[in-house]
């Protein structure tokens, strides 16, 4: 069978809104309209996607599994069309997606000095989402921090960073003027394993509330400076290796040449802020933010 992406469209608005009524006033159509094509969508698959009662309609498994995919297929086309509707008013785009704490605009300061013609877009990565744009065609180059997965992906090593332990200004720990990896045997970890978060500013509060710690790169503790929350180095921790990212088989032009500058930029960027990063994690250690 051939996929309706309308019908897939009108699916992913019931999955979102959990009622057809609601769905299809954002939709701006008839909710038996709705029903139907939901209806026929589910004959077409062969398996119902929800599960309806007089008080709510919930996902099956296979409906789970569909939406699932819906957001990176509903992603994947309507990034084509953005792409065919500039490739026919003659533009040319270039979206960087970046990790927090990472910086891009020296390299694109350094692009646009040769490619003035090619208009930039940023792209904030979220952490659970690392490489996902860059396969579904929102960002044709990345700058982050390994682990990801880089299957089907080129990485260029920019360089390192070293990790510190975020704690509560409250915390037992934060008289010490460094600490171990042993120190923090037995505290509770913040991570994506133990208990997954939203974005950064809520693992923050979490661990300001003395929910736990984390260890984070000494960039991302430099950009969420809080009087109820203190760095430490972990002298101990392994660093966190940084590379730009693209897909594998990118074609010469606009994305091979900002791969090139902003290697260059970067790395020469962070071998000039080795030292300061040294200073900035010595500066977090003695005491907590008062800004």
């Amino acid at each position: 069978m051939d996929l309706d992406l309308r019908k897939l469209r009108y699916f992913v608005a019931v999955a979102e809104h959990r009622h057809f009524g609601r769905a299809a006033q954002a939709l701006f159509i008839a909710q038996p309209v709705l029903s139907r094509q939901i209806h026929a969508f589910e004959q077409e698959l062969g398996c119902p996607l929800f599960t309806r009662s007089t008080r709510s309609v919930e996902l099956t498994a296979a409906g789970k599994k569909l939406y699932d995919e819906a957001s990176r297929i509903t992603t994947v086309v309507d990034v084509a069309l953005r792409r065919v509707r500039e490739a026919q008013r003659g533009e040319e785009r270039l979206v960087v997606g970046f990790s927090p704490g990472l910086h891009v605009s020296d390299a694109i300061r350094a692009f646009t000095l040769s490619h003035p013609k090619v208009e930039i877009d940023v792209l904030p990565l979220r952490w659970w989402e690392r490489d996902a744009p860059l396969r579904d065609g929102r960002a044709h180059v990345g700058y982050l921090r390994h682990p990801f997965d880089d299957s089907g992906l080129r990485t260029v090593p920019i360089g390192h960073e070293t990790k510190v332990a975020c704690l509560p200004v409250t915390h037992p720990l934060t008289g010490r003027r460094a600490l171990t990896s042993a120190d923090l045997d037995g505290e509770p970890i913040l991570d994506g394993r133990t208990r997954r978060t939203s974005s950064l500013e809520e693992k923050f509060e979490l661990i300001a509330s003395g929910q736990g710690i984390a260890l984070v790169p000494v960039s991302i503790a430099g950009s969420y400076s809080r009087p109820d929350l203190v760095y430490l180095t972990v002298t101990d921790a392994l660093p966190v290796e940084t590379c730009l990212v693209v897909p594998e088989g990118s074609r010469p032009g606009p994305v091979r040449d900002f791969l090139d500058i902003a290697t260059a930029t970067l790395r020469r960027h962070d071998g000039d802020s080795e030292g300061q990063e040294k200073a900035r994690a010595t500066s977090l250690t003695h005491a907590p933010s008062t800004d």
